[in-house]
């Protein structure tokens, strides 16, 4: 029996944009200051074809659900909810951010994104839209998100959207 080809799938495309504001704690006691971004981002599928459909997942659920997630922390202050460096709390309609102990920031409730993160950083970033994705599609036997990409910068109005098959 023939090996069942595998192929990588990249999508990337316009819409899959998100701004955001942030901070990065560092080593020490180091905390830089408030500041935004406009990230792109890319998904990257991994697997065998599905042998009714021929084609490894669906490329508008990808797209679907890749637009969810980033409308979810589009136009947002980005607070890691796991760093001991920071204490976030809610309180009513505000959110209450301390760095090292002393009162920092206060949000709306409602342009924040509570993260489950350390920090928030790309990579940190990119670990969420990568678990996040995780149960919101039909998954399907031997297809994997292989990787998500989160990347500062300009966005593209080029929108991209690649396939090969893997050697």
């Amino acid at each position: 029996m023939a090996a069942r080809k595998q192929f990588k799938i990249a999508v990337a495309k316009d819409n899959l944009v998100f701004a955001s504001a942030h901070f990065i704690t560092f080593s020490g006691h180091r905390c830089e200051t408030l500041h935004g971004h406009n990230y792109r981002t890319r998904v990257v599928v991994e697997g065998g074809l599905d042998p009714e459909a021929h084609f490894v997942l669906d490329f508008s659920e990808v797209k679907q659900i890749t637009k969810r997630l980033t409308d979810e922390v589009d136009h947002k202050v980005l607070l890691p909810l796991q760093n001991p460096k920071i204490e976030i709390r809610e309180e009513g309609d505000t959110v209450t951010v301390a760095v090292g102990g002393k009162p920092r920031y206060v949000f709306p409730k409602g342009d924040c994104a509570l993260l489950p993160i350390p920090n928030t950083t790309v990579e940190m970033l990119r670990s969420i839209s990568r678990d996040g994705s995780r149960g919101r599609s039909r998954r399907r036997r031997g297809a994997t998100c292989g990787r998500s990409e989160s990347r500062s910068g300009e966005t593209s109005a080029n929108p991209r959207t690649t396939a090969r098959p893997l050697r």
